[in-house]
């Protein structure tokens, strides 16, 4: 078969398939730039090809049968009248496309753009499931700046702080949208980001930075829940959280390569600031790690999580003890949060009179502007005495030994 004819149902319905990893295109006698692309599968697509601007486009009208031939004759001279017009058809549909994108498809473009760490991942869809379930498929040119004031204002009934932490998910999802979609004519869909009224008008809450922790007086009561705890996996897990200031991802995520038993060290190493973290182990945590060790079942997770539990992980790990902690809280009394078992541990450091220097270490902090601290390489094992020291006296301020001594703890220290 000639590779012009005029189209019809008869003739295309009769095109073979192209030879294996081809594509063969027809051309349709009648209408022109219309063309029928035939694949090794035996799939059949109508395109439109034409130079436009100096540069060959070539536009997708649809698959055949779902598109009959008379269809995609129209549909090509509205492509060639566009062009006709010195407008690009691709452009056109990109732009229609661009302005019709949702919430949820700029959001699943956005995480897929954007190197976030797990956790953050994790709150963002939280925000997004949470705050905005009645947006998901609205698309963002309909987001206005009145629904952004009043949604906002919602949500700080419940939480003032999950409100902000909300629109700040949502500004960056459509300041990313206001770089990557367009219009035909190369304009941002997007001219006005509705989360700037938020700002105009002073309306995003003061919320004040939480100086919650545990103090030597609770540490009794909150040890002896945790020790009560059904799963090991989370006693074990809440322990370390204390005694290393971990944050509560990196130290979900600790696989057993990075837990070193003989050199008495463990390395986070995925991290906060992306610098991986390494800790020397107090002999309480080797001795616990140990036992993790003999009892893993093969895990390459030091506190995984079975198959059909809710606090799972996709990889495999623990993710969410918020149930556990919330029994912790209730039969100690000590409400608390994985960030303030890491004020604990750096408090409790600081009040120890460990060098500033130990403590940025010991927290994985960057230098910043301290010059000083840029040039001064602190050895791990020039941190392994703080360790015992910080969890000497937190076991022993929990009656896990012998009585340590008070050590007054400031709340604005951490």
């Amino acid at each position: 078969m000639s590779d012009k004819f005029r189209f019809t149902k008869t003739r295309i319905e009769a095109l073979g398939p192209a030879d294996p990893g081809k594509r063969r295109f027809h051309y349709d006698a009648d209408t022109p730039g219309l063309s029928v692309q035939v694949t090794a599968s035996g799939t059949k697509t109508f395109y439109v090809y034409r130079w436009v601007g100096g540069k060959p486009e070539k536009i997708r009208l649809g698959a055949f049968p779902a598109m009959t031939v008379e269809q995609a004759q129209r549909e090509t001279r509205k492509v060639l009248g566009t062009i006709a017009e010195g407008k690009s058809p691709a452009a056109e549909k990109r732009a229609i496309k661009a302005e019709s994108v949702t919430l949820k498809e700029a959001f699943a473009e956005y995480l897929d753009a954007r190197d976030l760490k797990p956790g953050t991942v994790h709150d963002y869809k939280r925000h997004m499931t949470e705050s905005f379930p009645d947006w998901q498929d609205r698309r963002l040119t309909e987001i206005t700046r009145d629904m952004v004031e009043r949604r906002h204002a919602k949500l700080g009934e419940r939480s003032e702080a999950r409100a902000n932490g909300a629109m700040r998910v949502l500004r960056a999802i459509l300041n990313f949208a206001a770089g990557k979609y367009e219009t035909a004519s190369g304009q941002p869909i997007i001219l006005d980001i509705p989360t700037k009224r938020l700002s105009a008008t002073r309306r995003w809450y003061r919320v004040e930075r939480r100086q919650t922790l545990i103090r030597p007086a609770q540490l009794p009561a909150w040890w002896s829940a945790v020790e009560a705890l059904e799963s090991e996996t989370i006693r074990d897990y809440l322990k370390v959280l204390i005694l290393t200031g971990l944050r509560r991802g990196e130290c979900a995520r600790l696989e057993w390569k990075d837990i070193d038993l003989e050199g008495r060290t463990l390395t986070a190493p995925d991290t906060k600031n992306r610098n991986p973290h390494t800790l020397p182990l107090s002999s309480y945590l080797v001795e616990l790690f140990r036992r993790r060790s003999k009892a893993s079942d093969g895990s390459r997770f030091v506190f995984p999580v079975g198959p059909r539990r809710a606090n799972k992980d996709e990889d495999g790990h623990l993710n969410d003890a918020r149930h556990s902690m919330n029994a912790v809280a209730e039969a100690s009394g000590v409400r608390f949060t994985p960030h303030d078992l890491r004020r604990t541990f750096i408090t409790i450091a600081e009040g120890l009179d460990i060098p500033a220097y130990a403590l940025k270490r010991l927290l994985n902090h960057k230098s910043g502007a301290d010059v000083t601290g840029g040039y001064l390489v602190i050895d791990t094992e020039r941190l392994r005495d703080p360790m015992e020291r910080i969890t000497g006296f937190i076991l022993k301020a929990a009656g896990v030994m012998q009585s340590a001594d008070v050590v007054a703890l400031r709340a604005d220290s951490a």
